[in-house]
């Protein structure tokens, strides 16, 4: 069904409510259903300019949305709902002046609308409302494992409420990877350690390529309406790669399960070069927008570790993932909601490298994981965090800069989720909220856990020269220049001991090469 047949279908000129659904939350167990009356209330949903170009977001992540929003509301229709669609073609610039064109038009008692993954959208709606004396019932998101206000009563006690000790809350609340006594399956609860393997010489061996999925007439629709409404978005692409309905949502669950689960906990954190996919799941995206409900994956995935199918290391890796780190940041984000912008704990000032945008640098590591992101929208978490987010942490970018990249090149970025994650976990601009440090490392650990230093014009063991990999050089000028904060740390606090154990000249060379990478950036 053409998107033009879908828009205003049905909707009368007088209804109860307005039920907003934004593009993560297409799913049709949210509480937005509970009480929906299909001859009373009407569905709203649109593509907005603001929302691809104010708000970046590429060509892939734009695909991805609008096509899974247009099926989305083609199974509305299918179970009997009205919906007011405003496709892209409309050219509205905002949620709020594709709203105002409709309340011209429809009369309605009130507007209902889940949680949205973005608080800038949560206020853009409620002051819309407020404006215009419409009454709006924000209603809780259903989609995740912990219950609505859990998170809230589980932190409030905590002086440092790390994720370990929510994910195990969780686990005890649940049962899952639970014993019959109550304890941990395995009789640990994490097995992170197991789970750092890299490849040998011969790289990943058993890897099958994971399930293609084609494209139907709607989402090949979305790509000609891009093209003709949404020019110039960055990353341009002829493929689109990810699920765009529950069905195929469910299809890359089990081709997963069956062919990847087995080798994900060994190495989940390892890179190779040509393979972006490696032993991951491709499931954060049917995730994120709710295609997928979290606990249908965490069941299936621990259901082949009852039958003996899989390893424990690689059923609670994965497990960990989506119950521990995906509820976590979730609870974090929403807990420091109105301040994330303004966090700059290392007042991080350089402007994000043109390369994260193109790809061209010699960097080989660099080069690799932000081609995968201009073709796929995608880089597994390692390679967010251990490479293109180290990169940015040691050359100090601005943390908005570069939360503004993560959340407009990578498909499964949703505000609740990038956030935490990008301005927390990888650049520490919230001064140890998410992580109890800065998760630095030279080049050397990218040489340990890839190849991608084979073959590359620097060396990940050189500091000071030509042909020292940026990586160490800014490894080690972090460390000089944040070495009153490190040098307490408990984790960090040796590598204050190893700088200042360096020769004066080999710490004065260091810095001269440092000063050579601010100023010819776009030469490295």
């Amino acid at each position: 069904m053409k998107v033009e047949q879908v828009s205003k279908k049905g909707c009368q000129k007088k209804r109860r409510y307005l039920c907003l659904v934004f593009g993560d939350q297409l799913n049709q167990d949210s509480a937005l259903w509970q009480n929906f009356d299909v001859q009373q209330d009407c569905v709203w949903m649109a593509e907005v300019r603001h929302e691809s170009i104010e708000v970046a977001s590429s060509m892939q992540r734009t695909w991805l949305f609008f096509s899974a929003m247009r099926h989305f509301a083609e199974d509305c229709i299918q179970l009997g709902r009205s919906v007011l669609y405003h496709s892209i073609q409309e050219k509205h610039a905002s949620f709020e002046s594709a709203l105002d064109e409709d309340l011209k038009t429809y009369s309605f008692r009130g507007i209902k609308a889940v949680l949205p993954g973005d608080w800038r959208v949560h206020q853009a709606i409620s002051k819309f409302c407020e404006a215009r004396q419409l009454p709006l019932e924000w209603m809780e998101d259903r989609h995740f494992i912990s219950l609505p206000g859990e998170f809230s009563a589980w932190v409030n006690n905590k002086k440092q409420p790390r994720m370990e000790y929510w994910y195990r809350f969780l686990r005890k609340r649940t049962g899952w990877l639970m014993d019959s006594e109550g304890r941990p399956l395995g009789g640990r609860w994490n097995y992170d350690q197991a789970n750092r393997q890299s490849f040998s010489n011969q790289g990943p061996v058993d890897l099958q390529a994971p399930i293609e999925l084609p494209m139907d007439a709607v989402t090949r629709q979305v790509r000609q309406d891009l093209a003709e409404h949404l020019p110039g978005l960055a990353a341009e692409t002829e493929t689109l790669v990810w699920p765009v309905t529950p069905e195929q949502a469910r299809a890359v669950l089990q081709d997963f399960i069956r062919h990847r689960l087995k080798s994900f906990g060994d190495y989940q954190d390892a890179m190779w070069m040509g393979e972006p996919w490696l032993f991951h799941s491709r499931l954060s995206t049917a995730l994120n927008l709710k295609l997928l409900n979290p606990r249908e994956v965490i069941e299936s995935a621990i259901e082949v570790y009852d039958q003996g199918e899989v390893a424990l290391n690689s059923i609670e890796g994965f497990v960990r993932q989506i119950l521990g780190w995906r509820e976590y940041v979730r609870g974090l984000y929403w807990r420091y909601r109105d301040q994330w912008s303004e966090m700059n704990a290392l007042q991080a000032d350089r402007n994000l490298p043109d390369f994260y945008w193109t790809g061209k640098t010699r960097m080989r590591c660099m080069k690799e994981s932000i081609g995968q992101v201009l073709e796929y929208g995608y880089g597994h978490h390692i390679q967010r965090l251990m490479v293109t987010g180290l990169f940015s942490l040691l050359y100090g970018v601005r943390p908005s800069e570069v939360e503004a990249w993560y959340l407009a090149m990578y498909v499964d970025a949703v505000s609740w989720v990038e956030v935490p994650n990008t301005l927390g976990m990888s650049q520490f601009a919230d001064g140890g909220i998410v992580g109890s440090k800065p998760y630095i490392a030279s080049g050397a650990y990218i040489d340990r856990m890839s190849n991608y230093c084979q073959g590359c014009v620097y060396h990940p063991k050189q500091a000071e020269t030509e042909q020292a990999c940026p990586f160490t050089t800014l490894y080690w000028h972090f460390v000089d220049s944040h070495f009153e904060r490190l040098q307490g740390h408990p984790r960090l606090g040796m590598q204050t001991v190893n700088w200042r154990n360096k020769p004066d000249q080999q710490q004065a060379a260091i810095r001269k090469r440092a000063e050579w990478l601010f100023e010819n950036i776009q030469k490295v």
